[in-house]
């Protein structure tokens, strides 16, 4: 009779052991699976941004940004769009420009070079003062010579700094104001159907190589679109005023980085 009572009670606690296990065990499972009527939390959608270039859409993780700008390629980003601005340029709009003549081709680029205050960037980047004159915003209080131009309007297309930095002031579509009373080849106005490429830099110091680099990938984008391409410097086309690029513009070294034939330098390839 006792055996039996021990038997009966070893069971019954063989019972209470299995169930309990069995019970810790879907307690866990019930912990790790999430509770079906539990809300869900909404995520984020993700942000769509648009390619300057192109239009297309896209996921803004997946653009190239650059200057407050989203493209969707690199190709994108270094070109030159139809509304006529390039993508690897800083862009910064003057107020000094106009619409060109109609039926004007677009088929010189002048070379000029510029330097606010004269001959400073040698001893620290100026190229917000360069930027500040081609949006009329200049502090004539900050350098005498900023009194002496003060009062005029200028831009130009594009700037490239010592650091070779590019910026963009006005549209290749629109009429930039940097060549003044100029004639080449007999046409005169040569703003109407130029563009101006601005060097920082002056008359007495050499450009630098990085110069000369941006300086020939921004041809080569701007020949895309404009195939029939000229070039010659500021004074080439107002030699009674102008005297820029100067004779440390090596025209030889721009002719050899950019593959421009020699039809297309009418001035030729001697620096002057």
């Amino acid at each position: 009779m006792f055996k039996w009572l021990l038997l009966f009670a070893g069971a019954g606690l063989f019972y209470f052991w299995l169930k309990g296990k069995k019970q810790a065990k879907f307690d866990q499972e019930k912990a790790i699976k999430p509770k079906a009527n539990k809300a869900r939390v909404p995520t984020e959608p993700e942000a769509m941004v648009q390619c300057q270039y192109c239009k297309v859409h896209l996921p803004q993780p997946d653009a190239i940004v650059f200057d407050e700008r989203f493209y969707c390629s690199k190709a994108h980003l270094d070109s030159l769009d139809e509304q006529g601005w390039l993508g690897s340029a800083i862009w910064r709009a003057s107020p000094n420009q106009d619409v060109r003549p109609d039926h004007t081709q677009t088929d010189l680029i002048l070379i000029h070079h510029i330097s606010l205050p004269p001959g400073e960037f040698k001893n620290h980047s100026c190229e917000h003062h360069i930027v500040d004159f081609f949006q009329n915003t200049l502090d004539p209080t900050l350098h005498p010579y900023f009194t002496q131009i003060a009062g005029q309007k200028v831009s130009s297309h594009f700037l490239i700094t010592r650091a070779g930095k590019l910026f963009q002031f006005v549209s290749t579509h629109n009429k930039a104001w940097h060549a003044g009373a100029s004639q080449f080849m007999g046409r005169e106005k040569c703003n109407d159907f130029s563009i101006g490429i601005e060097l920082e830099g002056d008359g007495d110091t050499p450009f630098e190589d990085v110069q000369y680099q941006v300086l020939a990938n921004t041809i080569k984008e701007l020949a895309t679109r404009y195939p029939n391409l000229h070039f010659a410097g500021h004074s080439d086309v107002a030699p009674d005023r102008k005297t820029d690029p100067g004779k440390y513009f090596d025209w030889k070294k721009f002719q050899k980085e950019t593959g421009i034939a020699a039809e297309k330098m009418p001035y030729g390839f001697v620096s002057r």
